[in-house]
């Protein structure tokens, strides 16, 4: 598939079909595509965590449950994703990335966060959830990138025993989309801007 066509395809899929299953081989091409995104240094310090099986689904959810739901009356949008066959949890290491740069070849041997100008451990983390996405378009799946609510980000921690430098970064639902699954979310409420709006050519220009 072009990459026009994969971008122009790309939807935030939020409801999946539960009769079809992700193939093996899909599954592992979105997970290639995000570990071939940019990294800084090559740091590689984004770490990818699959839940391809419904234990491990079902520990997620129990997981990042907020205090008070009832788990037997989901809201719509938390009805449709759990629907979802794949779930891959997306994490970053500063730490990896402050050692990285402390290298010799580097050379910031002091190790201050401050030297950076944007936090590249959520730029990368970013640019591979990306790729995924992109890469779900091109192997014909459906999937949603969302965040996990910070106060439950100790409970999936504990749940999977992702050690404590891991900061989440989020979650992406990766499946084939239900058949009557439509475009929503803010995108099906905002217009999109135009492009003069957000490209500014030699020199900041107000709308």
């Amino acid at each position: 598939m072009e990459l026009s066509e994969a971008l122009r395809r790309r939807r935030m899929v939020r409801r999946y079909d539960p009769d079809r299953p992700v193939a093996a081989a899909a599954l592992e091409s979105v997970l290639a595509a995000a570990r071939r995104a940019p990294s800084a240094g090559f740091t590689q310090g984004v770490s990818l965590l699959v839940l391809d099986t419904p234990p491990a689904r079902q520990a997620f959810w129990a997981a990042t449950a907020l205090p008070g739901a009832d788990p037997h009356r989901p809201s719509r949008w938390l009805a449709g994703m759990r629907t979802a066959p794949v779930l891959v949890l997306v994490w970053t290491s500063r730490d990896a990335y402050l050692d990285r740069y402390a290298e010799p070849d580097k050379g910031w041997s002091d190790r201050d966060p401050e030297r950076w100008s944007a936090p590249y451990w959520f730029v990368d983390a970013g640019m591979a959830a990306m790729a995924a996405l992109l890469a779900a378009v091109d192997a014909g799946l459906g999937a949603c990138f969302f965040g996990v609510p910070a106060s439950r980000v100790q409970a999936v921690r504990a749940a999977f025993g992702v050690p404590g430098d891991q900061l989440s970064v989020g979650a992406l639902s990766l499946g084939h989309p239900a058949p009557d699954a439509r475009a929503g979310g803010s995108a099906a409420r905002r217009a999109r801007r135009p492009a003069e709006d957000l490209v500014h050519r030699g020199r900041w220009s107000s709308p």
